[in-house]
């Protein structure tokens, strides 16, 4: 499974995960420098605008489209954490922009979404990041991984910074991970590594 650490300004962690072979995630609400990562991925920021309590910037998402100084693997899709069809919305209108600057966007699912919400607008191009609130990516981690297996999509899983985490994503079929556990504390990078080279072999466990 594909691994990415949300950045950190600690040059020793960054060392550290480019040795274990983990990617990068930039995020919009604090673009820097890719630091010498060949491999990327991006983020809207949605989840800071969040946790600060204000609507998506979309102003200062056009900002880091244009910033962006490499092509990403991926770029997720405006979003309104756990806002249901609100947040598809606001994805599907941005879609074509968004396309237009990575190779592979993906619309992140919220609270209330459903496949059926969905299954017209993924494809090659346009695979599934489940968000949310973590109550409900816990309940649907595994029907969503379900869903993305039958239609060969890219799934991502956000904010995973655990090994339990990381197993329960394993299980469910995640293409990927992101997550700031292996950014802040290089100590639990070599325990996350090896989870994520595992099958579900950790179910179970936590850091």
């Amino acid at each position: 499974m594909i691994c990415y650490a949300s950045y950190t300004g600690n040059r020793r962690n960054l060392a550290a995960l480019k040795a274990h072979g983990w990617r990068l995630l930039v995020s919009r609400s604090k673009p820097r420098m890719v630091e010498g990562f060949a491999r990327i991925a991006a983020d809207n920021g949605a989840w800071s605008d969040y946790q600060a309590g204000r609507p998506f910037d979309e102003a200062a998402f056009e900002r880091f489209l244009d910033w962006l100084p490499v092509t990403p693997d991926w770029l997720v899709l405006p979003d309104i954490v756990a806002g249901g069809l609100r947040s598809l919305d606001l994805s599907v209108r941005y879609l074509n922009r968004c396309a237009a600057v990575a190779p592979l966007v993906l619309l992140a699912v919220q609270d209330d979404i459903e496949p059926a919400d969905v299954s017209s607008l993924v494809g090659p191009g346009v695979g599934i990041f489940l968000g949310g609130s973590t109550g409900w990516k816990r309940a649907t981690m595994a029907h969503w991984g379900r869903f993305c297996a039958e239609r060969g999509l890219y799934y991502h899983v956000g904010r995973v910074n655990s090994i339990k985490r990381i197993s329960q994503a394993i299980a469910a079929g995640a293409t990927s991970v992101d997550g700031s556990s292996a950014s802040r504390y290089a100590v639990n990078l070599p325990k996350l590594a090896y989870a994520a080279r595992q099958s579900d072999l950790w179910c179970g466990e936590d850091v």
